[in-house]
Parts: C-alpha cells; sequence; structure tokens
C-alpha cells in the first residue's frame, strides 16, 4: 500500500525521505516534488564506470574549458564520493593526475604528482580496478546531426563499462562498433619475425 508524507511536517519529512530511500533501494517508484512539477523517480541505470556527455544547458555556469556547448556527466559508485556528493551536490571532476601521466590509483599517487597544489586528500585504499570509466556521446539525441548515425549514442572511450553491457540497454541506439581496419597490418602471431 501506497504512503504519502506530507513534506511541510518536519516528522513526516524525514519518515518520508527514509520510506523514500528504502522504496528506491528495492527497485521500487516514488513521486517526489521537482522545482516545476511532481515526477516519479527510480534508481538509474547507471553504472559508477559510465561517463555521458550532453549538451550543456545556458545554465550552466561553471567554465569548464572549452567544451563545445557539451558537458560530461557521470554518478560515482564509490561510498566516499557519495557520501561528499551528499554534502556538496554536483562536483566538477577530472583524473588526478598530471598530463600525459596515468590516472591516480590512491590517493598518494595523486599527492605525488598534485603536491600540494590540492588542499585535502581523501584516501580510500587503491581504486578498484583502475580502470577509467567509457564515455560515451549522447548529444545526437538531444541533438541529431544530419548524417546516418543521427539519434545514436557514440563511444568515445573504451573503459569499465564493455561494448555488451552498452548494448544490452541501448540496443540499436548504440553505434555500431567501427569495422576493423583492413589497411592496417595484421597482428603478429608467434614464430612471426
Amino acid at each position: 500500500m501506497s504512503s504519502i508524507f506530507d513534506c511541510g511536517d518536519e516528522a513526516q519529512l524525514l519518515a518520508g525521505m527514509r520510506h523514500a530511500r528504502q522504496a528506491i533501494g528495492r527497485g521500487e517508484l516514488i513521486v517526489m516534488p521537482t522545482d516545476t512539477v511532481y515526477g516519479v523517480a527510480a534508481d538509474a541505470f547507471w553504472p559508477g564506470g559510465l561517463t555521458i556527455v550532453l549538451p550543456a544547458q545556458p545554465s550552466l555556469v561553471w567554465d569548464l574549458g572549452e567544451t563545445r556547448g557539451t558537458v560530461a556527466v557521470r554518478m560515482p559508485e564509490g561510498r566516499v564520493a557519495l557520501e561528499l556528493l551528499a554534502e556538496t551536490g554536483p562536483l566538477a571532476v577530472s583524473s588526478a593526475n598530471l598530463t600525459g601521466q596515468a590516472a591516480a590509483i590512491s590517493a598518494f599517487d595523486a599527492e605525488k604528482m598534485l603536491g600540494d597544489s590540492v588542499a585535502v586528500y581523501l584516501a580510500d585504499g587503491m581504486s578498484r580496478d583502475g580502470v577509467a570509466s567509457t564515455i560515451v556521446d549522447a548529444t545526437s539525441l538531444v541533438r541529431p546531426p544530419a548524417d546516418s548515425d543521427a539519434g545514436r549514442v557514440r563511444i568515445l572511450r573504451d573503459g569499465a563499462i564493455s561494448r555488451e553491457q552498452l548494448e544490452e540497454v541501448l540496443g540499436d541506439l548504440l553505434e555500431p562498433a567501427p569495422e576493423p581496419d583492413s589497411a592496417a597490418p595484421a597482428p603478429r602471431q608467434d614464430g612471426d619475425s
């Protein structure tokens, strides 16, 4: 049986938030107010290792450098990241490394490269697998180009989420894998010189 909680009442707000978190954790739907209308909310299919490039809204005021009108968004899975995001809201994040060097897989690796240029290092052991996120370009779903791949998602960087995992969710919305380059030399076999 569904429950309605009056969020104008502090006691009901706390109880409602607890029930909403539990329902989402069970894979159920909730209804919540947004800044415009009420919306149906659910736990999204969005693994931590996936970065999605989308058109930036004009209201985005962060200086992210030259992005050609796009923004890359990612929802991490890690406990520390989620707790920090709950405190701060959205953050602009890049991999912790100097240009041309491998991304840090521990806070200590990052500290070796970045030193005192960073105010706080949050250490939580070694990164799970050291594999960067997969980056996909979904801008054509919002602003379709005139070419044949209009309305398709394109993989920009292979990473933690495989093409097969993306195909399971996106189906025909995922741009086909590129054909192997016939001009490229064949891989060497044992015994080749």
